[in-house]
């Protein structure tokens, strides 16, 4: 396991990697004084205890800062938020950024991508193609605790396939939403594709970068295994949905392994 200041990673021999970017919450101090939002209300906007489910897999970057002092998952020029509008209407900081503060949340940036861009080259230097697990969650009660948002655009599971090259890995994803839509416990998921979110930069980088060796799709998991509001676990749909996770990897990279020899 390795750590920068932006992820910790860890590497290993197989062709799927699993990513949580937003599940980090840290926030350097001089920044954190500038913040008018305090750590509950940071973290309804970042995606907590996606981390435990990246265990499943031997290759994993997890974040570690919080979006609202870099976000990895944003274009450079759009990655530190200013303005309201930037995210979600929310007045976050005391005054204008310094611009000192601006270059330090972007420095982190930049060497985010450029050790995921060191470790990208080097699983595909032992493997002809690679499939991404871009894990994060999403709040489906902006308008209050219990006031849900409508379930026909908020999805259990959405997957964001936009940044994947659907000619050369449709059928794997076939695959990855038909293990996704029954867990291992006989439990029934609504899996649905590019209805709430279609996926972020990172995926888009990784499919720019890269282009049809990495399937990049992003795994949105409603807050149903939490208080979007508390920040409270709900232990045993986190465990459900890992083991869910789990369930897919064997069929997933199957299909990825015939599909490289085919």
């Amino acid at each position: 396991m390795t750590s920068t200041t932006a992820a910790t990673y860890t590497e290993g021999p197989s062709a799927l990697l699993v990513t949580a970017i937003h599940a980090g919450k840290a926030m350097r101090p001089s920044l954190k004084a500038l913040c008018k939002l305090d750590e509950v209300e940071r973290l309804r906007e970042e995606d907590p205890f996606t981390d435990r489910w990246t265990d499943i897999a031997e290759n994993t970057i997890v974040g570690l800062r919080s979006r609202f002092e870099v976000d990895l998952n944003r274009p450079r020029a759009k990655a530190v938020y200013r303005m309201p509008t930037d995210c979600w209407g929310l007045d976050v900081w005391e005054g204008t950024m310094p611009t000192i503060e601006v270059e330090r949340s972007l420095a982190t940036y930049d060497a985010f991508y450029e050790s995921t861009g060191a470790l990208v080259e080097r699983l595909l230097s032992m493997h002809e193609r690679l499939m991404v697990y871009d894990l994060h969650s999403y709040n489906h009660q902006r308008r209050g605790p219990g006031l849900l948002d409508d379930a026909a655009l908020n999805p259990e599971i959405n997957l964001g396939t936009a940044n994947v090259d659907h000619d050369t890995w449709g059928d794997v994803l076939d695959v990855l939403t038909a293990a996704l839509l029954t867990g291992p416990d006989g439990r029934s998921y609504d899996v649905r594709e590019n209805v709430k979110f279609k996926g972020g930069h990172f995926g888009c980088w990784l499919n720019e970068r890269f282009g049809a060796r990495v399937c990049p799709v992003a795994i949105e998991f409603r807050k149903d295994f939490m208080n979007e509001w508390t920040g409270e676990p709900d232990a045993e749909a986190i465990a459900r949905i890992h083991a869910l996770l789990t369930s897919t990897i064997a069929p997933v990279m199957q299909a990825t392994k015939l599909m490289q020899h085919a």
